[in-house]
């Protein structure tokens, strides 16, 4: 088959309701009757897209995890560029707020990074495309719809990609365990990039190189450090309560 899977009702939900061309089939596990799955197979019926109801077996066997009963093969998506959004913040009117993951690479991780960007108002998300997770079935399922709301860039090179994002007035604030200032003494009020490395080895040279500032989250207990999805949450909605103030 061409295309990709997405599985999961909300994921699912999210490109019906956002990019209903790319659906080719939708799967739905036998048994279930109730008003999410009325409005699902009407909204197909009245675009033309085949579905079908078939066993749990049948949905097993197209994708590897907890799929809620439901599952969508789907035109594969457009990334995108670095052009796109470079273009995309000069033509914007609002301060840019974005994200970049430098090195993450379990799609779990970009999932929930992509649902608390949707929530926090990101932009965008930035990735290398070397060593990064890519939006797997997993990563948009674990994203919740939001993998269809916030653009994925893929940069051929984070560090150049970084010096131009700076030439646009972008500031970089970078997060290492061994900075001196702490989150909460950055100012995250006009246009800003937060750069999240991955767990354990954070940063890569060069992209700390790059950065503006560097911040910590204060940790006063034993563990030294956190899931990089959660640490992502928690700077963001620390500049989520700046930008609104």
């Amino acid at each position: 088959m061409s295309g990709e899977f997405v599985f999961g009702w909300h994921a699912v939900e999210a490109v019906l309701k956002r990019e209903p061309e790319r659906l080719q089939q939708v799967w739905i596990q036998t048994g279930r009757q109730d008003k999410r799955v009325a409005g699902i197979t009407n909204t197909l019926n009245e675009l033309g897209v085949q579905w079908a109801v078939v066993h749990r077996r049948e949905l097993d066997r197209r994708v590897a995890g907890v799929h809620q009963g439901v599952v969508a093969e789907v035109s594969a998506s457009r990334e995108w560029t670095e052009d796109d959004l470079l273009t995309q913040l000069s033509a914007g009117s609002n301060p840019p707020f974005l994200l970049v993951l430098d090195g993450v690479t379990d799609p779990h991780n970009l999932g929930a990074c992509l649902r608390t960007c949707d929530a926090a108002g990101v932009q965008a998300v930035i990735v290398p495309k070397d060593k990064s997770a890519s939006l797997t079935p997993v990563a948009r399922k674990v994203a919740c719809g939001a993998a269809e709301t916030v653009p994925l860039v893929r940069v051929t090179n984070l560090a150049r990609f970084l010096r131009a994002l700076q030439d646009q007035g972008i500031w970089l604030i970078g997060t290492a365990g061994e900075a001196a200032a702490t989150l909460y003494q950055a100012d995250f009020t006009g246009p800003v990039a937060l750069v999240m490395g991955a767990e354990g080895k954070g940063m890569r040279r060069l992209t700390r190189k790059h950065c503006d500032q560097l911040i910590k989250i204060p940790m006063l207990g034993h563990v030294d450090s956190l899931n990089v999805s959660v640490a992502t949450g928690v700077c963001l909605y620390e500049a989520l309560r700046q930008r609104l103030g």
